[in-house]
C-alpha cells in the first residue's frame, strides 16, 4: 500500500491551517497561497483540483494582522516544502517574497527597524538580538563604543538575507553576536550559525538548518560567501541579560588583535557590490479610471464610535450602508464583496478610511477628499 501523493499531502497541511483563525491572519499564509497558485498555473501535469482550492482559499484569508507568529509547527511552510519536492523547479522560479530595495550610495544599503551607532573600524561588532526587539532598542540606548550596528531578526530567509548586504557592505564589522530569543518556528539564530558553518547548497537552502524555509532568495552565492569569509558569528542565543551582552561585546572587540595582518584583513574584507533592484520612483496619475462599481460618502459618526459608508450608483441611487469600527473591516468588506473593482478606487478609499479612523481617536473634522 502506497502513502498519500504529493498533492494530497500539500492540500491537507493547507487545510489544516486555515481551519485556524491565527493562520488566516498571517503573512506567511498569504504567501505561500500565492506562490503555490502561481507555480501550479505554469506546470502542466498540476492539479487543477488543488488550483481551485487555493483560488478559494484566498478569498478566505482575512485582513494580515502579522508576518508571520513564528509557531513552533507552521502548516504554511510545511506545505511550501513538500510542494518544492514535489516540484523542484518551481522552487528555482518562486521567490519568498517580494525584494527588499537595496539603496547604492548609503549605508546600511538595506533598510530596516536597525540602529545604527558607528560607522568606522572601532566598533567592529554588529548584535542581531532575533524576536527580542526591545532588546535591541536597549542596546543602541546604552551606545556600547563597540557595537557597530544593532537590530532584530525574526525570520530564516529574508530577515538573514538583509543582515548578509549590511554586513558584506561595511568591512568593518568582523563579528555578528546573536542574542535574544530564537523563535521557535523560524529559528533564525540557529540559520545563521548554520549558515557560517556550511553555507547553502545548490538550491540556496541553508546547509543544516532546523527551520522551517531557510532558502536564500535574494542573496547571490557570492554574497554567501563574502558573509561567510568577513565575520565570526557568536552564538549567545538566548541571553537577554544587557551587562552580559556588552562584556561580551568588549570581549569580541579584544579578541580582533591589532597584531594580524592588516594587509591580508584587508584584502578579505574588501566592500563587496551587492545585487540591487531598480528603484521606481513614484509619479502623480496622469489619469484617473472612474470604478464602475460606483463611488462612496464616508461619515465618520463620533458619537457613535463608528464610521458609516454610503455606496452610490453613478445616477445618484444609494446602493448601501456599510458601518465599521476601523478602516481595515470596511475595506476588507469592500473588496471582499467586489463593490470596489478598480485598483487605484481601492487605494483612494483605503487612505481616506485611516484619515476617517484618525479624525475619531484624535478629535479632528474629516473632511473628504480634505488636505
Amino acid at each position: 500500500m502506497t502513502g498519500p501523493k504529493p498533492i494530497e499531502k500539500i492540500r491537507a497541511e493547507l487545510q489544516a491551517g486555515m481551519d485556524l483563525t491565527k493562520c488566516r491572519q498571517c503573512g506567511c499564509m498569504k504567501e505561500t497561497l500565492e506562490n503555490i497558485g502561481a507555480s501550479l498555473s505554469s506546470i502542466r501535469e498540476a492539479s487543477a483540483e488543488l488550483l481551485n482550492q487555493i483560488e478559494a482559499w484566498r478569498k478566505q484569508m482575512e485582513p494580515t494582522r502579522y508576518a508571520c507568529l513564528g509557531c513552533e509547527y507552521c502548516f504554511s511552510a510545511v506545505a511550501m516544502n513538500l510542494f518544492h519536492q514535489a516540484y523542484p523547479e518551481a522552487a528555482e522560479a518562486q521567490p519568498l517574497c517580494c525584494a527588499f530595495d537595496v539603496k547604492e550610495n548609503t549605508w546600511p544599503p538595506v533598510p530596516g527597524e536597525y540602529f545604527v551607532l558607528c560607522d568606522g573600524q572601532s566598533c567592529p561588532v554588529a548584535v542581531s538580538t532575533l524576536a527580542s526587539v526591545g532588546l535591541a532598542e536597549t542596546l543602541a540606548n546604552l551606545r556600547p563604543k563597540e557595537l557597530c550596528i544593532v537590530g532584530k531578526t525574526e525570520t530564516e530567509n529574508i530577515g538573514i538575507e538583509k543582515v548578509i548586504k549590511n554586513t558584506i557592505t561595511n568591512p568593518s564589522i568582523r563579528l555578528l553576536l546573536l542574542a535574544g530569543k530564537d523563535p521557535k518556528g523560524h529559528q533564525p539564530g540557529r540559520t545563521f550559525l548554520a549558515l557560517w558553518e556550511h553555507g547553502v547548497d545548490e538550491g540556496m537552502r541553508v546547509i543544516g538548518s532546523p527551520a522551517k524555509r531557510p532558502i536564500l532568495r535574494n542573496v547571490t552565492r557570492e554574497e554567501v560567501s563574502a558573509f561567510r569569509k568577513q565575520v565570526r558569528v557568536v552564538d549567545l542565543i538566548g541571553c537577554e541579560d544587557v551587562k552580559i551582552i556588552v562584556e561580551t561585546l568588549k570581549e569580541l572587540s579584544q579578541s580582533l588583535s591589532p597584531s594580524c595582518n592588516c594587509v591580508e584583513s584587508a584584502e578579505e574584507t574588501t566592500p563587496v557590490q551587492v545585487s540591487t533592484l531598480p528603484v521606481i520612483l513614484a509619479e502623480e496619475p496622469t489619469k484617473v479610471e472612474m470604478d464602475k462599481a460606483g463611488y462612496f460618502v464616508i461619515i465618520p459618526q463620533r458619537e457613535r464610535g463608528i464610521i458609516t459608508v454610503e455606496h452610490y450608483s453613478y445616477d445618484n441611487q444609494l446602493l448601501r450602508v456599510i458601518e465599521g469600527k476601523n478602516a481595515r473591516s470596511i475595506s476588507w468588506t469592500m473588496i471582499e464583496n467586489g463593490w470596489v473593482t478598480e485598483l487605484s478606487h481601492a487605494a483612494y478609499l483605503g487612505r481616506e478610511l485611516e484619515r476617517a479612523e484618525l479624525s475619531l481617536k484624535l478629535g479632528f473634522k474629516y473632511i473628504q477628499d480634505g488636505p
